[in-house]
């Protein structure tokens, strides 16, 4: 057996943990990276980034569909499926050559295969093969898997997410079971490019967990768009044949629903199954590692970040995670994560962007009488509706939740790319910002930003464009 030290040892080389990897090489560690596939994880190479790249062509191919909306004359001919699979895997490749080009000229020493937790000589270390990669610390970065559904397999017909990525080949009908932020993006990209989509979801709303008009505005758009939704809809069983037949229930009447192909989207689970956690000292709580504030494990020297901690299963938390254990190993003091602070896109058309409070977590922590909102068309905002031209998921809204004389407490936006806007809500609801505090900043005409520049006016008591 050879044992090979550094001071930190990172399992898992998605974005928590090449995160934590770079920030801890930027404050003189050494690092040993140890990832079983290719360093990037879920999100670049089966997740976020291809998935944007296919809700992308899909934007391209509605922005031909309603070109006529803004005076230029073209027609939709067809979506080359095998051509758009190919720029988004080119669009992966080229990332994942930076990456491993960055990982190198940091001096990372990336170690590829399946690694464990174990101990050696009182110390925490991994296991890959016959080696033991021993750290005087070891972060745990080990992702999430694709939940499935039970009694369901998965084949060429029922995809997850990573299979749907890798299809070239565009459905002519699809049922998507789950109405959560993949089962969304997937369902809305689709529709773009020529689908005929239902969703099947057991609650009675789409992206739960989001405000109460987010969910209700994304619905009707939705609607308006021609996707058939069944909320408040159990799943009870798939069967393939010619295709696939998804039966379904609601208040005791069943249906059959019959597709070409079905995505199931009903979450992902934290990967920590098998790999020595619990042997090695690190409690687990329904699969995800027990931490405290900073991201310590209970088993000395070990710390966990990203989707293995309980929490919004999102890349840039893994990022922040990442660099605060970085360092704090390195002795630096870093504030804790507020989870809340952290923003939500869902990339459908129409985008969902969000950060802070819903309303009604707002009003169940503080009381009815202290919370008050606002809610902004953009129905009036002129840049909105240029980029939107023709398109049916218009208008969408900026909503701001605040305090009653007090501090701004979440940021709600609904419409197209809004999600390049939530950072400003952002910034709002982590400074504890006032709406008169935001109010008299000028936010550039004609930009859809104005929408929540007239939300913080509204709030602040000098509404301009609105009632």
């Amino acid at each position: 057996m050879t044992v090979l030290t550094s001071d930190v040892v990172v399992l898992g080389g998605g974005s928590g943990g090449y995160a934590t990897a770079l920030r801890a090489r930027e404050l003189d560690l050494s690092v040993t990276l140890i990832e079983r596939d290719r360093v990037g994880g879920t999100c670049l190479h089966r997740g976020c980034v291809p998935t944007k790249a296919l809700l992308h062509t899909a934007e391209v191919a509605d922005t031909v569909r309603h070109a006529a909306a803004a005076g230029v004359a073209a027609s939709l001919e067809s979506v080359d499926g095998e051509a758009a699979l190919a720029w988004r895997q080119k669009i992966v490749d080229g990332k994942f050559r930076g990456l491993t080009s960055l990982l190198a000229a940091r001096g990372v020493q990336v170690v590829t295969g399946s690694g464990s937790l174990t101990r050696h000589d009182g110390a925490p270390a991994v296991r890959v093969g016959d080696d033991l990669y021993a750290g005087r610390h070891v972060v745990l970065a080990t992702g999430a898997l694709t939940r499935a559904l039970r009694g369901v397999e998965f084949s060429d017909r029922v995809l997850d997410a990573e299979r749907a990525l890798a299809r070239a080949e565009i459905p002519a009908r699809a049922v998507v079971i789950g109405g959560g932020v993949i089962g969304v993006e997937f369902a809305s990209a689709w529709r773009s490019l020529g689908a005929e989509v239902t969703v099947v979801e057991a609650q009675d709303t789409l992206i739960a967990g989001e405000d109460a008009a987010s969910q209700s505005a994304l619905a009707k758009a939705f609607a308006r768009r021609g996707i058939d939704l069944r909320l408040g809809t159990r799943v009870a069983g798939v069967a393939e044949g010619d295709g696939v037949v998804v039966s379904v229930e609601r208040e005791g009447v069943t249906e059959d629903l019959p597709a070409d192909v079905v995505l199931v989207a009903v979450g992902r689970a934290p990967s920590t199954a098998g790999l020595g956690f619990e042997e090695a000292g690190v409690s687990l709580t329904r699969g995800f590692v027990d931490v405290d504030g900073e991201l310590r494990t209970g088993a000395e020297g070990v710390w966990a970040v990203g989707d293995i901690v309980a929490g919004p299963q999102l890349a840039h938390r893994g990022f922040r995670h990442g660099i605060a254990v970085a360092e704090r190993i390195a002795g630096r003091r870093t504030a804790p994560l507020d989870d809340a602070l952290v923003p939500r896109v869902t990339y459908s058309s129409p985008e969902v962007a969000s950060v802070g409070l819903t309303e009604r977590a707002a009003i169940e922590i503080h009381g009815a009488d202290a919370i008050t909102s606002t809610e902004v068309s953009l129905a009036g905002n002129a840049k909105s509706e240029i980029v939107g031209a023709g398109s049916p998921a218009r208008p969408g809204f900026a909503k701001v939740v605040r305090l009653v004389g007090g501090p701004v407490l979440g940021v709600h936006l609904v419409g197209e790319r809004v999600g390049e806007l939530i950072t400003e809500g952002q910034l709002a609801v982590a400074w504890e910002a006032h709406p008169e505090d935001i109010a008299p900043l000028v936010h550039a005409h004609p930009t859809q930003s104005e929408a929540l520049g007239e939300a913080f006016l509204a709030l602040a008591g000098s509404p301009l464009h609105t009632m």
